[in-house]
């Protein structure tokens, strides 16, 4: 489960950046997690959308470079998915899966999701047929807009959705 937030609407070396990433994998106990914080790529932000995550600009550039966390993000995803392929899912994957696929095919050159992502809402809407449903009254963790908070609460959604008859493989 992956969560991001950022300081804009798209990526890009002349758009917006990626400002903190956190991912949790999910399998009862939800203990494996993964936080960084990157610094921005580039000039433009905006105010509205860094208020989100309640940083100022100022913090953001102290953040580590984003090849690094990028790169620590990857080693990660290895470690914890030996021998399996990893899948990305999200609250809302159309933009986090935008944010870190374009991260990991700048900076590393691959993607270790592949070119696919799973909205989380989407698995839930399927599961109880009906699109008009949601389903975030089954986080327990706050959504804090701390990327691993939100994770968190993601993954405890999925976890309950799994025991709800949810097919889905999680080990």
């Amino acid at each position: 489960m992956v969560d991001v937030e950022t300081d804009g609407e798209i990526p890009g070396n002349h758009d917006f950046s990626m400002i903190s990433l956190g991912a949790v994998v999910v399998r009862p106990g939800l203990v494996d997690t993964f936080f960084g914080q990157l610094e921005p790529i580039s000039d433009r932000w905006s105010e509205e959308a860094l208020k989100v995550s309640n940083h100022t600009r100022v913090e953001t550039l102290a953040f580590e470079h984003a090849p690094r966390v990028m790169q620590r993000f990857d080693e990660w995803v290895a470690k914890v998915n030996v021998g399996k392929r990893p899948m990305f899912i999200s609250d809302n994957n159309g933009f986090d899966f935008m944010f870190v696929s374009w991260y990991f095919w700048h900076f590393l050159g691959r993607n270790p999701f592949g070119h696919s992502s799973t909205n989380l809402g989407s698995l839930y809407k399927g599961l109880v047929k009906d699109t008009f449903k949601n389903f975030k009254h089954m986080r327990k963790t706050a959504h804090t807009h701390n990327p691993v908070d939100d994770a968190m609460g993601n993954a405890e959604a999925l976890l309950l959705m799994k025991t709800l008859g949810l097919g889905i493989l999680l080990e």
